[in-house]
């Protein structure tokens, strides 16, 4: 059952995102950079409680490759449900509101990174129309852009090879897809 409902996540509810999902540095990093503007940090609730999430970048990528060729397009980071309420709908309905976010804030691409052996994520994101970058694997440390925010702590985590995935946004979107990327 998708959650009852998905929206910004703010410092009041930092209590309870730890509470339930932790990752404490990385939630407070990521409510940092929201009030930078640099980002939004989605949540979805189910009877109240926090149970997955995703942080849509939207300042500069970090890695070189994704600046230097994808200039100017968000990236969906951390798009994570609590393992009880996996298979429910929750991630597709945060990757559903994310696109509507950034297709209405004016952007016609986002783009993604998964590590090449998460074959669940990648499954998902192909059935949501991202298609696979035609550029190699880039190896990213976990706890930047795309990684996942580092240790259970939040900390600087290791480095880790991601395949980039990129989808078209809005009206164009349905015949893009069929088009590689």
């Amino acid at each position: 059952m998708p959650p009852a409902s998905i929206r910004p996540a703010d410092d009041r509810d930092l209590p309870a995102l730890v509470r339930h999902l932790s990752a404490a540095a990385f939630f407070r990093d990521r409510l940092d950079r929201q009030l930078g503007g640099h980002g939004l940090l989605l949540v979805a609730f189910h009877d109240e409680r926090p149970v997955g999430h995703v942080y849509l970048w939207l300042a500069p990528a970090q890695e070189y490759e994704i600046r230097a060729e994808l200039p100017g397009v968000p990236l969906l980071n951390r798009l994570w449900v609590a393992g009880p309420h996996r298979n429910q709908g929750i991630g597709t309905a945060l990757l559903t509101n994310a696109e509507r976010r950034l297709h209405a804030m004016g952007h016609d691409r986002v783009a993604l990174g998964v590590g090449v052996e998460n074959v669940d994520a990648i499954r998902l994101y192909r059935r949501r129309g991202y298609q696979q970058w035609q550029r190699p694997p880039i190896v990213a440390r976990t706890g930047g852009d795309l990684g996942n925010g580092g240790g259970p702590s939040g900390g600087p985590g290791q480095e880790e090879i991601f395949t980039i995935f990129i989808k078209k946004l809005g009206a164009g979107a349905a015949s893009a897809a069929s088009h590689q990327v």
